[in-house]
């Protein structure tokens, strides 16, 4: 099995170490991954200046690829141009901060699944609930190497991609998987004012994450309470309601 391994947090991250450290048992991982951080710039492509790419080496052994993109210009450079033949399957993660709800919108984690199932190729987002670099790892890594291993097994249509959230807990406190929905949680945003040491104006964005479901199976509730969400995606946007209503007037 030949598996593309990319993320948002950039190659040097712990996440993406511990996701390809688990996928290697099952076939051959190459990874291409962004040069630095790359969090919540969606599904943005770099048009306006060239990619470069740098061969990375860790513990003594090459590593991956990093390249000066997002992660959507590493799933579309890695197929197109890095790799001998295309991937049977792409992980993207083990992204640090959940991306449910509303975040499945801004997140590079899920954008560069979402690029590898707009290309036809099975694709899982991982994201585990912890901003800390030193997060165990470990159950998030253990759930892609699981998924990947009998994605074949799930039935999952073309143009579908799974998205998974796992809590930052030990393994012995989570209390299982649950299949979700994604979630209304929604952000409460606002842009805070500093000076610069030259005493101009900057504005830096921070927002509290509002939980707006109770029900069960969202995957904002289900993480919260423990459990791995996982939540099959598709992005077809257009309103078909809309369209029939549409249709009588015009």
């Amino acid at each position: 099995m030949n598996i593309l391994v990319t993320n948002d947090d950039g190659i040097a991250s712990s996440g993406i170490y511990a996701l390809t450290a688990a996928l290697r048992r099952l076939g051959t991982v190459t990874v291409v991954a962004p040069d630095r951080q790359q969090s919540a710039v969606g599904h943005a492509l770099t048009v306006s200046e060239p990619l470069r790419v740098t061969r990375i080496w860790r513990d003594g052994q090459f590593f991956g690829y990093a390249v000066s993109g997002t992660p959507a210009d590493c799933v579309k450079l890695a197929i197109a141009r890095l790799l001998e033949t295309p991937p049977d399957i792409v992980v993207s993660g083990i992204n640090h901060g959940y991306n449910t709800g509303i975040n499945v919108l801004y997140s590079g984690t899920v954008s560069a699944a979402t690029e590898a199932m707009l290309l036809g190729i099975p694709a899982i987002a991982v994201s585990l609930g912890s901003f800390d670099e030193s997060a165990d790892c470990s159950v998030a890594a253990q759930t892609a190497a699981y998924l990947v291993e009998h994605y074949h097994e799930l039935g999952i249509p073309p143009k579908t991609l799974l998205n998974v959230n796992v809590p930052p807990l030990p393994e012995e406190q989570i209390k299982g998987v649950r299949i979700t929905r994604q979630g209304q949680g929604m952000w409460n945003d606002a842009y805070e004012e500093r000076l610069d040491p030259m005493g101009r104006p900057y504005y830096w964005l921070r927002g509290i994450y509002n939980h707006l479901d109770s029900d069960p199976n969202a995957d904002d509730v289900a993480v919260e309470h423990g459990y791995i969400a996982i939540t099959p995606i598709r992005f077809h946007l257009t309103d078909e309601e809309t369209i029939s209503r549409l249709k009588e007037r015009f």
